[in-house]
């Protein structure tokens, strides 16, 4: 049980490090081509991986193949472009805490569409979480975005946050006709397939002899630590101890980010961002918490 709690902890690291990854791209490759080349080396290996854990692709009917093009045009394609796009304004730290309210908007909108219970605990949770989000984004000063002060990397990272809630809503129609390992691995090559066109519109075969090393060494981050890796070893963690308390450990994603964000980008740690922080992961928490009472309580 040791080894997958440290699984755990090691994800959200991985997921943390991937807005430094992004950071260190920015500037130096497009956000299409980037996207592109991080599914490229995710796809090769969770087909490889799909493969020897469940064999060949069985025939899919419309509505899988239907399911895999939706989640590969929004948790691959939109998500990643927003993402890249976003990360070229604004810095990792800032771009982590509005990515981590996902939880919220997924249990926000969990209850509109599928009619999931939303409790005071969830609800207090909500509050707390975008408070602490505004806080970070408005530099401290609420104020401001009023008054325009909502720059456009927020609303990019806004809209990827936009385009996984959308992600996982429809994910969770589709897990009843797919495993998880193979709609995510059929939503990587859908969006990879999807991103090679504006990939090779925005000059990518032109800019890729141009890429330093530390350009592909991210790229290969973002693919096989912060997208396989990271996948393979949530969803053990997901089948030993459950997904309430599995998902608790996505509340380190932000803290990784910030800290690695300062260690390795000299970017600033203010008191907004650090208040901000632990309002967003307060809310979280809450939230989830809420989910675990609710995981619990007996059927009647």
């Amino acid at each position: 049980m040791t080894r997958i709690y440290i699984k755990l902890l090691l994800t959200a690291i991985f997921w943390g490090g991937t807005f430094i990854a992004g950071r260190v791209i920015a500037g130096h490759v497009n956000p299409a081509a980037a996207a592109f080349l991080r599914f490229v080396v995710a796809s090769v290996f969770l087909v490889a991986l799909t493969l020897k854990t469940e064999g060949l692709p069985r025939p899919m009917d419309g509505h899988k193949i239907l399911a895999l093009f939706l989640l590969g045009a929004t948790g691959v394609f939109a998500y990643n472009l927003f993402f890249f796009r976003g990360l070229e304004l604004i810095s990792a730290g800032r771009a982590s805490l509005i990515i981590a309210n996902n939880p919220i908007f997924i249990a926000l909108f969990s209850f509109l569409f599928f009619s999931e219970k939303m409790t005071p605990l969830k609800i207090m949770g909500i509050l707390i979480s975008v408070t602490g989000a505004i806080l970070a984004i408005s530099g401290g000063n609420p104020a401001a975005l009023l008054s325009g002060g909502l720059g456009l990397g927020d609303i990019f990272i806004l809209c990827a946050v936009c385009s996984w809630v959308t992600y996982t809503l429809i994910g969770k129609r589709a897990m009843n006709r797919l495993s998880p390992l193979a709609a995510v691995t059929g939503a990587a090559v859908t969006g990879m397939v999807m991103l090679l066109i504006p990939a090779l519109i925005s000059g990518m075969a032109a800019e890729i002899p141009l890429y330093r090393p530390v350009d592909w060494a991210a790229l290969f981050y973002l693919g096989f630590f912060g997208t396989v890796l990271g996948f393979v070893w949530y969803y053990d963690g997901i089948k030993a101890i459950g997904p309430a308390r599995a998902g608790l450990f996505i509340n380190f994603v932000p803290l990784s980010a910030i800290t690695l964000g300062y260690l390795l980008l000299d970017e600033p740690v203010t008191l907004s961002l650090a208040l901000g922080a632990l309002l967003v992961i307060t809310g979280v928490i809450l939230t989830n918490a809420a989910s675990v009472r609710m995981l619990r309580r007996p059927v009647a």
